[in-house]
């Protein structure tokens, strides 16, 4: 018997030789990127895709051919090269982008397509990558209320005829103010169904990042809306042919979707964010409020109200580590706002 699985062995072995020098660095990239899909979420998968696009153009940019040149032949002197040219990106995307091109690598080893010293490219990843800084969050707080005042005026316009159009302005009114009102990450929102919802109860059920199981509130205001959008919704509905608790909490109101119920993507989900945004402040401040912006909205409002109580917010946002709820404390403290211009104003008045 050991003498059958021998030669199986290293045939195996030639083969897997053989395929990595067939395979060229793009298709070994596609195949690299289609494990991701498979095993991450959509949006790592995305930033994924991004990284290795900006990875080939770099070997481009060297004289290499990634259609043409063998997989096989893949070096890991090629990260340092591409370290360099990240260091027009910020430090927190150029790492995300190195995490991209190091899992290709780690690809090409596992599945034996090239010899690849590990060690060696981990190295020159640690002594090139920068540590990205610990940046505050940063959003138009004021400038978010404006639009939550806007969309909450949606639900007040006589109806039109154009049921779509109708659908759009209650869909997104209830969208935008969940996002505010419940801290959801946009995918988070985009993916919920009408089953994962208690009204009742005001709470709906959601497997969040590193799927984890957990519990969201929803505000009085946010249900209110959403209670609108669904019964202007319901003869849509009705007509699906399927349950309601399996239908998606935000649906596509276009004519591609036509009469059939199919849930938002995150790209509509931003697009809804930039196309009110640019109605309720001016087109100029569209790129100023993204979806995640109203996550940081929902944070602030939390440690506000509560007097800074950083379990609470952090156990409602959801965040893992407390420390990522910490650097939102400094932006609700309003004792230090007042202390400071007792100081510095009352200097300057005397």
């Amino acid at each position: 018997m050991p003498h059958v699985k021998a030669p199986q062995t290293k045939g195996h072995a030639a083969d897997r030789a053989h395929a990595g020098r067939a395979m060229t660095v793009t298709q070994a990239v596609d195949a690299y990127l289609a494990s991701v899909a498979r095993a991450r979420s959509p949006q790592t998968a995305r930033a994924y895709r991004n990284a290795l696009n900006a990875f080939l153009d770099t070997l481009s940019q060297r004289g290499l051919d990634p259609g043409k040149i063998a997989c096989s032949r893949a070096q890991v002197a090629w990260v340092a090269d591409f370290a360099a040219r990240l260091k027009a990106y910020a430090p927190a995307s150029e790492r995300l982008y190195l995490t991209g091109v190091a899992g290709w690598f780690e690809y090409l080893a596992a599945e034996e397509l090239a010899r690849v010293n590990l060690s060696r490219m981990r190295l020159l990843i640690r002594q090139r990558a920068r540590r990205p800084g610990q940046r505050l969050p940063q959003f138009p707080r004021q400038a978010i209320e404006s639009v939550l005042d806007y969309v909450e005026s949606l639900s007040a316009q006589p109806s039109v005829a154009d049921e779509r159009r109708r659908l759009r302005a209650l869909r997104d009114r209830a969208f935008l103010l969940t996002l505010a009102d419940t801290g959801l990450r946009v995918h988070e929102a985009c993916c919920l169904r009408r089953g994962d919802l208690d009204p009742h109860e005001g709470r709906a059920l959601l497997v969040g990042k590193g799927d984890r199981e957990a519990v969201v509130r929803f505000s009085r205001r946010s249900l209110r809306a959403l209670r609108d959008y669904f019964r202007a919704r319901a003869r849509l509905d009705g007509a699906s042919g399927r349950p309601l608790r399996a239908l998606p909490l935000f649906a596509r109101h276009d004519r591609g979707a036509g009469q059939r119920v199919l849930p938002i993507t995150t790209n509509t989900g931003r697009s809804i964010v930039q196309a009110r945004v640019a109605e309720a402040l001016g087109p100029e401040a569209q790129d100023t409020i993204t979806p995640h912006s109203f996550r940081h909205y929902f944070v602030t409002v939390v440690l506000r109200a509560s007097g800074g109580n950083l379990k609470l917010a952090q156990e409602l946002a959801r965040h893992k580590n407390i420390s990522v709820t910490q650097r939102y404390a400094h932006l609700s403290n309003d004792e230090l706002d007042r202390g400071y211009a007792e100081i510095f104003d009352h200097n300057l008045d005397a």
